[in-house]
């Protein structure tokens, strides 16, 4: 059966994504440069103050699996749609906490924010749906392009409004925030995509015997360890850089650099996965997440912890990308949506952890240690990538 859509319609839809990508990318870009700052205002002890970070991380892991079921049963686009209005709540929210100085409303608007980007992560496999086999890793990746304006858009953002409302300092920025994600779902109205066919519905193959792929294994360990170590190395890096003294402009720079690294590679990135192989590139991206640790550990001028944040960000694209395509080629076309949940439902469970860990481990040891904690995961997820992958050659969504 021929399930590809018109080149028309698939040309349109990666375009609308791609914008929806750049816009809802600036909502976590605002959470990760405001957040730390705010909770540290806002929370009744210092080891709280990266807390509303990982509830965003936990509003993403816990809506994961609700989105695809939303998305098997209803498509898509009503999804997506879901997701924007979590967006506008979340900013609205926001906006309210910092006002009346409620800690603990911040934390639930960081809540909906991060179920606003578990929708946005479904973004990247949206564009893959009814397109060919052998392009789905470049639309996958053009998508995943549209984050580089979300790195140029977010930071911005946070420094144009941070002061607006004083002396409510970020209320301005969260009502822009909800402002963007409603221009997200206008947007997102565009999109064209089949619904759900009696098939996909029904899912296809139990999950667990999916799961036990070794290409999915190998998929969802690197994906995971990506994300977490991206998110507890970024958590905690704008807290750091006020601890010794930097700026919330030079922070905020540093953010915006580190996720136009995480975005601009996504140009090539497909085409490196098309002719070097997922496996390949998510290895190289493990790699190169280690040498940002590194880097930090060179000191903590400004340069370091620039240099830090945007290799990370390059090392961010081709693991996560890498993982995601290598997703693709774990299901069939009626198991996409259960599958695709799953692997990111794993991912950000264990980036939550990271995301908790992070303030605390700064608070009690300090960046030098942050930097290192994070080399144990990279050495064992490179150790069962290799396995994982030496053990899965083949076609196994067959």
């Amino acid at each position: 059966m021929n399930d590809e859509l018109p080149e028309k319609i698939q040309r349109g839809n990666i375009w609308r994504l791609s914008i929806a990508q750049a816009l809802a990318g600036a909502n976590s870009v605002v959470v990760y440069a405001t957040g730390a700052i705010v909770g540290d205002m806002l929370a009744p002890s210092p080891m709280l103050a990266t807390l509303p970070i990982s509830i965003f991380v936990v509003g993403m892991a816990a809506c994961i699996l609700p989105v695809g079921a939303i998305t098997r049963r209803h498509g898509r686009r009503t999804a997506f749609l879901a997701g924007t209005g979590a967006g506008v709540l979340a900013g609205l929210l926001a906006m309210i906490a910092v006002i009346m100085s409620w800690f603990w409303l911040f934390c639930l608007a960081t809540f909906f924010g991060g179920s606003y980007a578990a929708v946005v992560l479904s973004f990247r496999f949206a564009a893959a749906d009814g397109v060919a086999p052998s392009r789905r890793a470049r639309a996958l990746s053009l998508v995943m392009a549209g984050g580089v304006a979300a790195g140029v858009v977010g930071p911005q953002l946070v420094t144009w409004t941070m002061d607006w409302w004083l002396p409510h300092t970020f209320a301005a920025t969260f009502l822009v925030q909800a402002a963007v994600a409603a221009v997200s779902a206008f947007i997102l109205l565009g999109v064209k995509l089949p619904m759900p066919t009696a098939e996909e519905i029904a899912g296809g193959r139990p999950l667990s015997m999916i799961a036990r792929q070794p290409r999915f294994v190998a998929a969802a360990i690197c994906g995971a360890v990506s994300y977490m170590l991206m998110n507890f190395l970024m958590t905690a890096a704008p807290l750091a850089m006020h601890h010794v003294g930097h700026s919330q402009a030079s922070a905020n720079l540093g953010l915006q650099w580190h996720v136009i690294a995480m975005y601009a590679p996504s140009f090539f990135t497909g085409s490196l996965i098309t002719r070097f192989g997922a496996g390949r590139v998510a290895t190289v991206g493990l790699a190169l997440t280690g040498l940002s640790a590194a880097a930090g550990l060179g000191g903590v001028d400004v340069v370091h912890f620039w240099a830090m944040l945007s290799l990370l960000g390059v090392g961010w694209n081709f693991g996560f990308l890498g993982a995601s395509a290598l997703v693709l080629e774990c299901h069939r076309t009626e198991e996409k949506t259960r599958v695709q949940s799953l692997n990111d439902f794993i991912i950000f469970g264990l980036m939550a952890i990271g995301s908790f860990s992070s303030g605390g481990v700064l608070s009690a040891y300090g960046w030098s240690t942050v930097l290192w904690v994070s080399f144990v995961p990279l050495a064992l997820s490179v150790v069962m990538l290799g396995i994982a992958m030496r053990n899965g050659r083949g076609n196994p969504a067959n």
